[in-house]
This record gives C-alpha cells, sequence and structure tokens, in this order.
C-alpha cells in the first residue's frame, strides 16, 4: 500500500522552525480484512489512520470555523453561505459545513476498528495501551465535537455500534446526556492507557497523552453541566504539575512553543508538506496577502471583540491588527492598513486577527515557515484546540456556577493579561475573560454564548466596522430552534430513515 508522509496531526513540527524528520505512516482507512489487524505493526497502522482525516479543509481548516462565525466575534468576508450561517438560515446543505458530520463519523470508525481489533494482538504491552489510549481519546474528542453542537435534551447524537461496524444505522441518542456520557467513560479509558506527553520523544509529538483527555473530560462536563465533575478533573490536570501558563501571552502563538509547557491539544501542522496541515492561519490573512502570499481573508475581528478588552489588557494587541499598528511581513515592518498594506475590499471589519501571523513575520518564510501552496496555506505554527488556560477558565466557571470562589484561576489569567487581581470574580468577569483571551480561536465563543444562554440577547445587538458602521444589523436567535445546528439532510437520506432533522430546521 502506498506510503505517505507526515500524517498530519503527526507532522514534527519540533521547537525549531520546520520540521525536522518524518514519519512514513501507512493510511489505512478503515482495515477490516482478514489479512490485517494481525501484527505490533498493523495496530500502529491502524491508529495512524485516525489522525489522516484531521489534515481535511472540512475538518480544522475551515468547516467548524464557518459554524464558529456565527458569534458577535467575526466577520466574514461577504459570500452567500457565510450570510446564512451569520444570519441562522441555513439548511446543513451548505458546503462549507456539509462535511463536517460525516468526516468526524469516519475518525470515529477508524478508532472503532482500533478499539475492537487491537486487544487480540500480541505486542508490547505499553505500545497496546497507547494505542487504544489514543483511539478512545479521538473517539471522545469527535464525538464531543459533534453533540453539544447538533445533540440537545430533545435528541442526541447517533452512538456507534461498536461492536459491530457492519449496523451503521443508528438511531440518535435520547438526548445529549447520554453522549456526554458515553464520551466520559471514553476519555476516562483514554486518560487511564495513556502515558504523559513529557514521556514522549519528538517523533510521537502530536499523539494523544493523559492529560489531554483529562483537559477533555473538564470541556465535556461543562457543557454537561456536571460542575463539581468539571473542577474534579480541572484539578487533576492542574496537580499533575505538567502544565502551566507561558509568562507572556504573546509566546503562546509561536511556533517555538508548539510544545510549551501551555499545550494541551492542537492541530499539529506543517509549512512543508504541500499536503497536509491546518490552513486557518492563511483562511484568517488578509485576502491575497497584500500581494505577497495567498492568504483567503475569511475571517476578521468585529469592533465588539475589540472594545471588549479592558485598558491595558495585553492580550488585544497579540489578537488583532488594527488601523497604524505596526507588525512584521515577510523580513520587513508594515504599517497596518496604510499604504501598500491597505485592506481589501472584502475585509468585513477593518482588523485581522493578528494571533497567527508569527510565521509570516520572518524573511522568505514560503517553504520554511509557510506553505508553498497558497491553496493549502498552513504554517509552521500549531493552531490550538485547548490549551491550558482554557482548563484554569473552566475550573473557574464550574467553581462559580457551584457557587465557589474562583479568583485564583481568574487572576492567573488577568495577571499575564497585565491587568490587576481582582475579588471576588463573577461569572460576568468570567465570560470577559473567556472571550478576551481565546478571540478567534477553536474554543468556540458562539458556544459559550449557548451554554450561558446569552445567544439570544447577544445576538440581538448589531455588530461594527472599525469605523464604527453597522456591518450586520440585530439577528433574531430562537434558542428552541438555533442552539443547535441542522444536520446535514444528505446524512439523513442516507441513514435510511434512523436520522432525524433537529426541530425547527
Amino acid at each position: 500500500m502506498k506510503k505517505i508522509n507526515k500524517l498530519f496531526l503527526l507532522a514534527l513540527c519540533g521547537l525549531t522552525f520546520g520540521c525536522n524528520s518524518q514519519l512514513d505512516l501507512e493510511p489505512q482507512g478503515a482495515p477490516t480484512t482478514g489479512n490485517f489487524w494481525k501484527t505490533e505493526s498493523d495496530a500502529v497502522a491502524g491508529v495512524n489512520s485516525i489522525y489522516e482525516l484531521y489534515s481535511d479543509d472540512d475538518m480544522y481548516g475551515r468547516g467548524f470555523f464557518w459554524l464558529n462565525n456565527a458569534s458577535d466575534d467575526i466577520g466574514t468576508k461577504p459570500r452567500a453561505n457565510a450570510e446564512r450561517i451569520k444570519n441562522f438560515q441555513v439548511d446543513g446543505n451548505e458546503s462549507d459545513t456539509r462535511s463536517i458530520w460525516g468526516k468526524h463519523y469516519q475518525v470515529m470508525k477508524r478508532a472503532n476498528d482500533v478499539i475492537r481489533n487491537v486487544p487480540a494482538i500480541s505486542m508490547t504491552e505499553s505500545i497496546k495501551n497507547r494505542i487504544l489510549g489514543e483511539a478512545y481519546f479521538n473517539h471522545a474528542v469527535m464525538h464531543l465535537e459533534l453533540a453539544y453542537r447538533y445533540g440537545d435534551d430533545r435528541a442526541g447524537i447517533p452512538i456507534q455500534d461498536r461492536s459491530n461496524p457492519e449496523n451503521i444505522y443508528v438511531s440518535r441518542a435520547k438526548n445529549v446526556a447520554e453522549n456526554y456520557a458515553y464520551i466520559a467513560e471514553d476519555l476516562k479509558k483514554a486518560a487511564d492507557l495513556l502515558p504523559y506527553f513529557s514521556s514522549y520523544s519528538a517523533e510521537n509529538y502530536g499523539r494523544a497523552h493523559k492529560t489531554a483527555a483529562l483537559a477533555y473530560l473538564v470541556r465535556t462536563y461543562l457543557y454537561a453541566k456536571d460542575w463539581a465533575n468539571a473542577e474534579k478533573y480541572a484539578d487533576m490536570v492542574i496537580s499533575s504539575g505538567k502544565h502551566s501558563l507561558l509568562t507572556n501571552y504573546e509566546d503562546v502563538f509561536k511556533t517555538a512553543n508548539n510544545w510549551s509547557s501551555e499545550y494541551i491539544w492542537s492541530v499539529t501542522s506543517s509549512a512543508k508538506d504541500t499536503r497536509v496541515g491546518c490552513i486557518f492561519p492563511g483562511v484568517c490573512l488578509e485576502d491575497k496577502g497584500w500581494g505577497l502570499y495567498n492568504g483567503w481573508g475569511n475571517f476578521y475581528p468585529t469592533k465588539e471583540l475589540y472594545d471588549a478588552f479592558q485598558t491595558g489588557d495585553k492580550r488585544r494587541e497579540v489578537t488583532i491588527l488594527k488601523t497604524g499598528d505596526k507588525f512584521m511581513f515577510f523580513g520587513q515592518e508594515r504599517t497596518f492598513n496604510v499604504g501598500a498594506f491597505t485592506v481589501s475590499s472584502s475585509n468585513r471589519t477593518g482588523y485581522q486577527f493578528r494571533k497567527y501571523m508569527e510565521p509570516y513575520s520572518y524573511a522568505n518564510p514560503i517553504g520554511s515557515t509557510i506553505n508553498p501552496n497558497g491553496d493549502k496555506p498552513s504554517t509552521s505554527l500549531n493552531v490550538p484546540l485547548l490549551r491550558y488556560a482554557d482548563v484554569l477558565l473552566m475550573k473557574a466557571e464550574a467553581k462559580l456556577m457551584q457557587g465557589k470562589n474562583a479568583d485564583t484561576e481568574i487572576n492567573q489569567i488577568r495577571t499575564r493579561a497585565g491587568l490587576a487581581a481582582i475579588s471576588g470574580a463573577t461569572i460576568t468577569d468570567l465570560k470577559r475573560e473567556r472571550r478576551c483571551e481565546f478571540g478567534g480561536e477553536w474554543t468556540d465563543r458562539h458556544f459559550d454564548l449557548v451554554r450561558w444562554g446569552d445567544a439570544q440577547t447577544v445576538y440581538a445587538q448589531p455588530l461594527h466596522h472599525a469605523d464604527g458602521r453597522v456591518i450586520y444589523p440585530a439577528r433574531t436567535f430562537n434558542p428552541q430552534v438555533m442552539n443547535v445546528w441542522p444536520i446535514p439532510p444528505t446524512e439523513i437520506q442516507n441513514s435510511k430513515g434512523s436520522l432525524t432533522q433537529n426541530q425547527g430546521w
């Protein structure tokens, strides 16, 4: 079977720019035939195949980020599907998002193949445990990402028949609570089986590890509103001693810190392999990159996000470029939205996300820190999916929801941001810190608002350009319908009646 080099999530982007070594991996898809699942090599190849789909643009390249566009933090290049998403007028068949459901279930299917077949293989016990832990972890992450976006208390999402891969027509879970319970059990198994990240050598960076499983347990329990368990597992991550905040917020978004103490789980990327990697930095870069690179200019920060930062918050300038700001681009200092670096007409807000710009700052970055293929604009920077700051703020939210004091966790975040410590922090303080800490990241402001019950009120307010003009008028958000997205109609058609659409869509 033809081999591919440097599978997306396992690309070896170490502590220097670029990638110093490669893995030769055989993506097996869903190998179930009798001539496979016999040896340790088969088991490794099987688990590696789980990661192959992560480089798909409909996964972490763009797919879910189009749904994140619904939030008040983001304005997009004007295009029909983006406008439909922004105004909650979708049917689930939009070309930008309709593959999300199927791609996630493909990854879950591959994980289940590993879980079902690897236990019977005679092999090194520590490697077997790691492989099974990886499978449980990746299945849980995929499951969670769909569960809270498509499931609610009226209907969850289908739980695949792990023991029978031929049984593909599975009805929806009774409610999303069933999904959260299933996900939590998978993550607990993963945490028991996986090693700590610190035990990995560089060629295994990007594989699932113990504190990643524990951190996703925190996120799972947060969405399940099981505050006590969210706090419990956050404490387990914290007390492990394996993670800490970097001193400088800006350093989080530098290639040299891809595997820093703040790393928990990221989209491992590549600037050298033109087939793989997370394209999100290029998707956020100014349209056409001022003639120097093929930026896509799809996502821009709103004035509402810019104004959410308090005076003196160091995170604002790290997160957002505004008119007149100096920045390094292709080895020279430039001035944003001035002269040759004026933004294009497709820039909806007059700002740009700055977080992912470090790989573009060097002289001659093409082929070293940014992808030579502008149609696959990945960079050497790993895009965070869950970092240590999130664990702290999820713990703070869980404590506040239980009536406990969360000053310690919130002030760790504020202190790094250059802000004064506060006393008696409230849920309002927590909401502001989440917004400012994770602006433009995967953490998903939209579903924070849904989880808090704030979406209807927030979306009833217009959104603005940097110059103060309205770019999106007030929007109508009906929580009874729009707290979840519509399931792609093609998936319903293919299910032979086992899938039903979310109510109201």
